[in-house]
């Protein structure tokens, strides 16, 4: 299950990057920063299951960037009240 749970995660990373690379994806999208924050939690979970802390670190870094990412994106989209 973990092994699955970590593919999945970096799936979620890599697609968008190929993606981006490609100029199929903007990282200013929605679907990017969303792909990327669920990715690299999932990364981030098994790291800490694992208890490897050099994974832990990059993708903990990785998921609240990725986070940061996600809320500026948000915040530029809603209207000015």
């Amino acid at each position: 299950m973990i092994q699955l749970i970590s593919v999945a995660g970096a799936l979620l990373i890599l697609i968008p990057f190929a993606g981006s690379q490609l100029g199929r994806l903007s990282t200013q999208s929605l679907i990017y920063q969303l792909m990327n924050l669920i990715g690299a939690a999932c990364l981030t979970t098994v790291a800490v299951i694992e208890i490897q802390y050099g994974f832990i670190l990059l993708e903990g870094t990785w998921t609240l960037m990725s986070l940061v990412g996600l809320w500026q994106l948000l915040r530029r989209r809603k209207p000015a009240a």
